[in-house]
């Protein structure tokens, strides 16, 4: 059973007991958050695809942590000029924990 859902603006194929590494949510550690944006759920080997989502279907889960991603170098240079840039950023995430599918 696997289930494709909506969460913070990003889709992610997601199945029971996965660790899912999602944009920054609000919460912390250790709370329950629930998805109820499913635009599509397989179970038993039947496909239901929501128009845009599934009624009724919701994904629950638990926030584990929040991290922050690798770090990536943005490098700006004007050549000639003597113009050079380097900065760093690592953006955040949240580890959730799947617990359950709903459908």
């Amino acid at each position: 059973m696997y289930a494709i859902v909506n969460i913070a603006g990003k889709q992610f194929k997601v199945t029971k007991d996965q660790f899912v590494y999602a944009p920054k949510l609000d919460g912390e550690a250790g709370a329950s958050v629930e998805f109820d944006q499913v635009l599509l759920a397989e179970a038993d080997g039947s496909v239901s695809v929501g128009a845009p989502t599934l009624k009724g279907a919701k994904v629950s889960g638990k926030i584990l942590d929040h991290v922050k991603g690798d770090k990536v170098i943005v490098f700006k240079k004007k050549r000639r000029k003597g113009y050079k840039k380097k900065n760093g950023h690592r953006q955040d995430f949240t580890k959730v924990l799947i617990e359950n599918i709903v459908l």
